[in-house]
């Protein structure tokens, strides 16, 4: 008997409620039903991985656009006003190879962005020249390292990027490596410990890091041991340095059905927008039409879009 092929559908949410509120479950449950969610963007596609910007009444909210016929990812901007209502989207960023997790911070006024492009080889930091569609890449922070989910933050006068690697195995779902450094543009330094933690269970990092109220880190992280994605827990550092690490998970959990039912098989990212959090959540498709979505595209019937930028 032919097993039918799975695929992962991801539903991007802007929720009414600042992330520290979320760390409690039933906030998330409470907030359900006023839940914001980007527009469909059609059969056999996806967005995931959002991050957003708040300019003047605007709420951008930059995701992973991804198309199954294409196996090829881009990043994407929906624009929301200050009731949420939709405003449109456009392309924000695109490459020939695949690009996702559109991590965004800002400094000294400029808006900055560190997309994962684990397919370059690279943690690349690019700066909006003329925000909010206009991208340039600037500085190579992590060179020759297929790094995915690089997620920063400053904290105690220094940088620190949290980050997994590409690899056989699936390291990527189950190991957290760490960067640092004095400046954001660095140079950057691996920490000697990494990976820093081996656990499929939550290491793999899923959105902004934040600090609590005793001023310890505390990194969302994926829990991939029943599948990639599955649900959001929290990493809190006890100890961060250049030559220690000591951390440990909090109770806390998140999973796709306290936000949205038909959409209960995971919850990926967890990112901090004022006082409100984006997250995505997803549903597994197992229809046998997958098979002849990659059968075209092995076909060459399908071509990934060509963008210059």
């Amino acid at each position: 008997m032919r097993v039918r092929p799975s695929s992962d559908f991801w539903k991007v949410g802007i929720v009414p409620a600042p992330a520290e509120a979320l760390l409690d479950a039933e906030t998330l449950t409470d907030c359900a039903s006023r839940i914001t969610w980007l527009p469909d963007p059609g059969p056999w596609r996806y967005l995931a991985d959002p991050f957003g910007i708040k300019q003047g009444d605007a709420l951008h909210v930059f995701v992973e656009a991804y198309d199954y016929r294409t196996k090829h990812g881009f990043i994407e901007r929906h624009e929301f006003g200050p009731n949420m209502e939709w405003r449109g989207k456009t392309i924000a960023l695109a490459k020939p190879f695949h690009l996702s997790y559109p991590f965004l911070l800002e400094q000294n006024g400029d808006v900055l962005m560190v997309p994962e492009s684990h397919k370059a080889g690279e943690v690349a930091l690019y700066r909006a020249h003329a925000f909010p569609d206009r991208w340039i890449r600037e500085v190579v922070l992590l060179a020759d390292i297929p790094a995915a989910e690089a997620c920063l933050i400053q904290h105690q006068g220094s940088w620190w990027m949290f980050y997994t690697i590409v690899g056989a195995g699936a390291r990527d779902q189950r190991e957290l490596h760490i960067a640092f450094s004095e400046r954001l543009t660095g140079p950057w330094k691996v920490h000697p410990s990494n990976p820093v933690l081996d656990d499929r269970a939550g290491a793999r990092p899923g959105g902004t890091p934040f600090v609590g109220v005793d001023d310890k880190i505390i990194l969302p992280v994926q829990d991939c041991s029943v599948s990639y994605g599955g649900s959001i827990r929290f990493l809190q550092f006890h100890e961060l340095s250049a030559t220690h690490v000591a951390c440990e998970h909090l109770p806390h959990r998140l999973t796709g059905n306290l936000a949205e039912a038909d959409y209960a098989d995971g919850l990926h990212t967890f990112s901090t927008c004022g006082d409100v959090t984006l997250i995505d959540v997803k549903r597994i498709s197992r229809s046998f039409s997958r098979h002849i979505v990659n059968l075209k595209r092995r076909a060459g019937l399908v071509r990934a879009r060509s963008f210059v930028q």
